[in-house]
């Protein structure tokens, strides 16, 4: 496609699918120079406004025990991580929530209702899950639902009053059966009167305790590597860096401080680096 001065596209856009319908040219937007000049001036606009008379709701979803049908073991230490969690987001603020041995209905009621509050006078949301899972899925005590059904419920079409702010997912749980030996190294602003339109998945961000296809690795008495990391990242840097750059200081942690201890030769010294996907459009910052 040909390209202007500052580089932004003049001919039609079209997506990388078969069968794509052809659309009228789509010119994107404020692509003036005096505009982009201004716009870069705006610091405030590349950053969360987190200064609402609430921080938001934290849903820390913990199931333990599962029904024998899902041939699930229970997750011992996971209650360590419930607490930790609760502690850590209660310290920046949040009002938190913690519901123990969910059904897979249950886990999709509580969010749904979740949902459909108003929260207009909060900053964010955020939720914690914390169950066995598989790719894409995670478990309630009597059966396996789709991540997606659960985050989807606050997208921006359909939870209003979260659009345009942050709506966070830490997912503690295995996604998949793979094993990690390692290897060794030597190296160490709202503008109130302009009304604009964002994408529908825009604003979330995914904090997996591991990547896709991998076990995700718990102590049973000290709780997960993941979760202990994440609290202890949070707290320790919240005042200067933003969630991303803490979430790297977590990856940093969990690939390097731990590896498992397992009296089954298969899964004795194991490593684990979690997995980060974001679609978040600014810096955020969980300033106490």
């Amino acid at each position: 496609m040909a390209e202007n001065q500052n580089g932004t596209q003049c001919e039609e856009d079209t997506a990388d699918t078969r069968g794509f319908p052809s659309s009228p040219r789509i010119f994107p937007r404020n692509t003036e120079p005096k505009e982009i000049e201004k716009n870069s001036r705006l610091s405030h606009l590349f950053k969360y406004k987190m200064d609402y008379p609430e921080m938001g709701q934290c849903i820390i979803i913990n199931n333990k025990n599962f029904h024998p049908s899902t041939r699930m073991g229970t997750r011992s230490g996971t209650d360590t991580d419930a607490k930790k969690l609760q502690e850590t987001f209660k310290y920046f603020g949040y009002q938190v929530k913690i519901y123990n041995d969910l059904k897979c209905a249950d886990i999709f009621g509580y969010l749904k209702k979740a949902s459909e509050e108003d929260h207009s006078r909060k900053s964010s949301f955020v939720c914690a899950i914390l169950s066995h899972g598989e790719e894409g899925v995670v478990y309630g005590v009597d059966d396996h639902l789709p991540i997606k059904n659960l985050t989807s419920l606050f997208r921006g079409d359909r939870c209003k009053t979260l659009v345009g702010k942050p709506k966070l997912f830490f997912i503690q749980a295995c996604r998949g059966t793979d094993l990690d030996s390692g290897v060794e190294t030597d190296s160490g602003s709202e503008q109130p009167s302009e009304t604009y339109r964002i994408p529908v998945e825009a604003d979330f961000l995914y904090a997996y305790s591991t990547v896709p296809g991998y076990y995700s690795w718990r102590n049973t008495m000290n709780g997960s590597w993941f979760v202990q990391s994440l609290c202890e990242m949070l707290k320790l840097h919240a005042s200067q860096l933003d969630l991303l750059q803490i979430l790297t200081c977590v990856n940093h942690m969990v690939a390097l401080e731990y590896e498992s201890c397992s009296s089954t030769p298969q899964f004795h010294a194991k490593k684990q680096i979690p997995c980060v996907v974001s679609m978040l459009t600014k810096a955020l910052y969980l300033n106490p």
